[in-house]
């Protein structure tokens, strides 16, 4: 099971679910403690902006980002929950979530996907730089980028609700 949260909610989180994987996306210079409770090789933390293009002294989430989130997905035993944050949990955290449950499930049809993370989180708004590298790296040939454009953007809020993602429902 995947569950997504704003950093704000973290512990609590990863407490609530028996998490026994993490997945933190956040900007260089933000402060994140990993909770006690996940060990360090059951961390993947990946640093980047929460933009979708190129912008001086800004990192963009690239391909290195999304291969190292598709390879910690498919080295996951999925004994316990994995939790995935960033720093609001609206928008590269849906992503990678999205990118997960994608990779874990490669015949689940992209848009029905998208859609259950819009039920899932109104305020979802996947990154569309990291959808764009999935979408070219698990050679989708269009269809993530497509299904969460369709989607549009989430209700406005400073930070989304914790949700739980079965990528097999």
């Amino acid at each position: 099971m995947l569950y997504v949260c704003p950093l704000s909610k973290l512990e609590k989180t990863v407490l609530k679910t028996g998490a026994g994987r993490l997945v933190t996306l956040l900007s260089a210079g933000t402060d994140m403690v990993r909770p006690a409770s996940i060990r360090k090789q059951d961390h993947l933390y990946l640093r980047m902006n929460d933009i979708a293009e190129l912008r001086d002294g800004l990192t963009t989430p690239g391909e290195a980002h999304v291969r190292a989130l598709m390879d910690f997905a498919r080295e996951w035993d999925r004994a316990r929950p994995m939790v995935i944050h960033c720093y609001a949990g609206i928008s590269r955290s849906t992503a990678a979530a999205y990118i997960v449950a994608s990779v874990l499930n490669p015949a689940r049809d992209e848009a029905e996907l998208a859609a259950m993370l819009r039920w899932l989180s109104p305020s979802a708004t996947p990154n569309p730089r990291l959808i764009e590298v999935a979408d070219s790296l698990l050679e989708r040939r269009g269809r993530m980028v497509a299904a969460i454009k369709n989607i549009g953007r989430g209700a406005e809020a400073f930070e989304g609700e914790p949700f739980r993602l079965d990528p097999f429902d």
